[in-house]
């Protein structure tokens, strides 16, 4: 007799078949029990070896398992040995799997930024970032995680000048100023500032689903913005004109 579990997995995959569940829209976490749209879950597959692999894009066939896209879920999944169990089979976890998870997320959305920035929708360099807050034409402003304190302060103050009725644009702190040298093509880069377009709102959904995986649902319970990130680590830009909501997750220049 199928179990309950198993009953509301194929409740949350009514159109799954011969075990693929790459198009699922909702799965099971194995770790906290709980079904999930698979925009909040990573999929990972066994290889023929047993070999546990991370599936962000979700193209792996096989029978993949699903956890919550938090390291701390995903931590505790390994812990009690929640990958094997619903495999029903041995897998051998990669040492320091989730760091590797998390640098396949930061290099998706520093991909993203490099194409936002070839479609003319990222100005860096401290001058070019002011001029385009006070022209109040930034959704967003990254500033390195190395970058002064001194130009954070600039930046904000000229942002509360500029967007005192309108919207101030978000800020992002995840990346060194390295990284975005390599995806920008440019040195010493420690501030940037987007426009809107495809481009940038692909970037900034992946910059949620970075967050999401680093700091986990409780930094997004207070505004309901919990379930918005995807972990679809692809290199096409989203259909969307603006950024999704990202309050709770990135920082507010202000």
């Amino acid at each position: 007799m199928p179990s309950k579990e198993h009953d509301r997995t194929v409740l949350a995959n009514p159109h799954e078949k011969d075990g693929d569940d790459r198009r699922a829209r909702e799965r099971l976490c194995v770790a906290t029990r709980v079904v999930r749209p698979v925009g909040e879950l990573v999929r990972f597959v066994p290889s023929p070896d047993g070999v546990l692999t991370p599936d962000l894009k979700r193209v792996l066939p096989g029978r993949g398992v699903w956890v919550t896209a938090t390291r701390r879920t995903f931590e505790e999944a390994a812990r009690k040995k929640a990958f094997a169990r619903s495999l029903k089979r041995p897998v051998t976890l990669p040492e320091g799997l989730a760091d590797i998870i998390d640098k396949l997320l930061e290099r998706a959305a520093l991909d993203m930024l490099s194409f936002a920035n070839k479609a003319g929708l990222v100005a860096s360099g401290h001058a070019k970032v002011m001029e385009r807050i006070e022209a109040r034409g930034a959704v967003a402003v990254i500033q390195a995680v190395d970058g002064a304190e001194d130009g954070a302060r600039k930046l904000a103050s000229a942002t509360r000048r500029a967007y005192v009725e309108a919207r101030a644009p978000v800020l992002i702190t995840n990346f060194r100023s390295a990284d975005l040298d390599l995806a920008l093509g440019r040195t010493n880069v420690i501030h940037a500032a987007l426009a809107a377009g495809p481009a940038v709102s692909g970037f900034l959904e992946r910059v949620v689903a970075l967050d999401f995986w680093r700091d986990g649902p409780l930094a997004q319970a207070e505004d309901g913005t919990a379930g918005k990130s995807t972990l679809q680590a692809d290199d096409e830009p989203t259909s969307q004109d603006a950024p999704p909501a990202t309050d709770g997750v990135i920082g507010t220049l202000d």
